[in-house]
């Protein structure tokens, strides 16, 4: 048995390899609020606040979450190894699959789904494990993984590894599944420490805990993402699901995995938190940027539109569905095929609709100048280019 650190220890098991046993949160000692803990605190509750403000001034917000939740399930699940893009998911959603879109576009698409189930159901019922559990089984249905119990805690012991590791070899070990009555010592966290722990560091350290047990076979990485998202829009700290991690975390992928490793060997969680809370804050201020692009986006385009009633349908449908056929215009707007057709021409003129097909039939568009709000270089390298904190260790977890 390792000497215990704030975090927990690890424990040889009968069989030779170690696994780790998690403390119940809070950590213990508490966590130290001074200098840059306490300053990136009050930064990201402040980006946070704004980005809840702007959205509640969007003209329609619920026409934009759906692209902001798509975006997420995209780079979350690239993190997890899919090559699907945000352009396959909505070609998917269109029923306008090519020979070249990835197979693994349906993990992308349920994770769509899974986040929208648990939203729905927050309002009457309160994030706990059973709720994970619902999440987890609509993440997974029908997928890659969808034969490892899906929508159900693990029974049998997994590992953290690269290709080929075994539990001698492997980079880490969670709790052995007997062992897993830290899942209800989380809960109790979630719903017992609002008054004590400042709730984006609830977001944190309930985050790395549920990522340390690993309660699931497979998809523990996206559940315990959207979990920071659900912990955020049940309290109230954001009205609408805006705010995601993923792409900070896929852009500083390797001083996530040290930080967390860096929590279960030393306790450390100061620095994980001040990389954590930084990750919230850029997200915000990027996310809050998006928004009044959009807006200002909306409005030059309807202006431009704005004495054609079709149009300014059409526009609104395109917030919602990027990806569109003639075919399906026509059913948007309750309208004759040629007249679609002309309104995908006039867009097409404007160069608001781009035809990606190359078909004489068939023939699909996009919305391409939203499309592009979400692949900005800008984006990336701002998130890539922020101060790193060095990490404390390296390499992998002895087995």
């Amino acid at each position: 048995m390792d000497a215990p650190t704030r975090a927990g220890r690890y424990i040889q098991q009968t069989t030779g390899y170690r696994a780790f046993i998690p403390t119940p949160l809070p950590p213990d000692p508490p966590l130290v609020y001074s200098g840059e803990l306490q300053t990136l605190l009050s930064d990201a509750d402040r980006d946070l606040a704004r980005l809840d403000a702007i959205a509640s001034l969007l003209p329609n917000p619920d026409l934009f979450v759906a692209m902001y939740v798509r975006h997420e399930a995209v780079l979350s699940s690239q993190i997890e190894g899919t090559q699907s893009t945000l352009e396959d998911v909505l070609a998917f959603e269109a029923d306008a699959l090519r020979d070249d879109t990835p197979k693994d576009v349906e993990e992308v698409v349920n994770y769509v789904r899974a986040m929208n189930h648990g939203l729905s159901r927050l309002p009457a019922f309160p994030l706990s494990l059973r709720l994970l559990r619902e999440i987890h089984g609509e993440l997974m249905h029908g997928v890659r993984g969808g034969d490892k119990s899906p929508g159900e805690f693990r029974t049998s012991q997994n590992w953290i590894g690269g290709r080929g590791s075994t539990l001698a070899n492997a980079a880490f070990v969670p709790p052995p599944h007997e062992l897993m009555n830290a899942l209800g010592a989380l809960e109790r966290f979630l719903h017992e420490e609002r008054a004590t722990v400042p709730l984006l560091v609830r977001c944190g350290l309930a985050h790395a805990q549920f990522e340390t047990i690993h309660p699931f076979l497979d998809g523990n990485g996206r559940v315990g993402r959207l979990l920071i998202t659900l912990m955020l829009c049940e309290h109230g700290a954001l009205s609408r699901p805006l705010l995601y991690l993923s792409l900070y975390l896929k852009a500083h992928r390797a001083e996530y995995y040290d930080r967390l490793t860096a929590i279960r060997h030393q306790g450390h969680w100061e620095p994980w938190l001040i990389f954590f809370l930084r990750g919230v804050s850029v997200t915000a201020r990027v996310a809050t940027q998006t928004a009044r692009d959009i807006v200002v986006l909306r409005d030059s385009h309807r202006a431009a539109v704005a004495k054609n009633a079709k149009a300014l349908v059409l526009l609104d449908a395109l917030y919602r569905q990027p990806t569109v056929s003639v075919k399906r215009v026509a059913q948007m707007l309750s309208c004759t095929f040629p007249t679609a057709a002309k309104l995908v021409r006039e867009f097409e003129t404007h160069g608001w609709l781009r035809e990606v097909t190359g078909y004489g039939r068939n023939r699909l568009w996009r919305y391409q100048p939203y499309l592009d709000l979400f692949h900005r270089d800008d984006v990336l390298d701002a998130m890539v280019g922020l101060p790193v904190v060095p990490p404390l260790i390296t390499g992998s977890a002895p087995a």
